[in-house]
């Protein structure tokens, strides 16, 4: 049996996965969650072969939830759902070891099939996101400068920003600038649009 912990803010669509995985004999859902913040607690508490994670969940993004997971509880490995609109966040999650990445509106026999491939110790990739990610490239932000552009995505003031990031507000006016530049954006809320849709926020 595997056991699976699902995480999804959307309670519908949460529910819709729970009652698609009860169908199968060999999957057993042993927790669901709506917000990120809950994803590890939860995951200590159930100790889960895999975790099915949305990547917008309020709280913690699901990129850094399963980092988190990785970290504490290396055995559970993670299954990270997504739209095609944000290839980006396949790098991201490369890099915190996910081992799965399917898009949401895959036919349901592919996330049952990835849930039972990654418990194997397989890495399951949707094919499209590969390719759109490599279209779309890393992020050309440094670790700075996404910062930066992500408290400012919250509707901060850049004295907020400064006061948060421990920086000047020359300095965090210089880096809103140049991640402006570097994305292309007329201004900062264009950039952050544009970095979101890239999946480099």
């Amino acid at each position: 049996m595997i056991r699976v912990l699902i995480a999804e803010d959307m309670h519908m669509i949460r529910s819709a996965l729970v009652a698609l995985l009860s169908l199968e004999d060999d999957l057993e859902v042993v927790a669901e969650i709506e917000r990120g913040d809950e994803v590890l607690a939860a995951a200590l508490r159930t100790r889960p072969d895999v975790a099915v994670l949305d990547i917008d969940m309020p709280g913690l993004d699901g990129l850094s939830a399963a980092g988190q997971l990785s970290e504490r509880l290396p055995g559970c490995r993670t299954l990270v759902l997504t739209g095609l609109s944000q290839p980006g966040n396949l790098l991201r999650a490369l890099k915190v070891h996910v081992k799965g990445f399917i898009v949401k509106d895959a036919p349901a026999q592919t996330l049952t099939d990835g849930i039972r491939r990654i418990a194997r110790g397989e890495r399951v990739i949707d094919p499209e996101l590969v390719a759109a990610a490599l279209e779309t490239g890393s992020s050309p932000l440094t670790p700075r400068e996404t910062d930066v552009l992500r408290a400012a995505s919250t509707g901060i003031s850049t004295v907020e920003i400064a006061g948060h990031l421990s920086l000047s507000q020359a300095t965090v006016r210089n880096y809103l600038s140049n991640a402006i530049d570097k994305v292309g954006g007329r201004n900062r809320i264009d950039a952050i649009r544009i970095s979101r849709d890239a999946g480099w926020l």
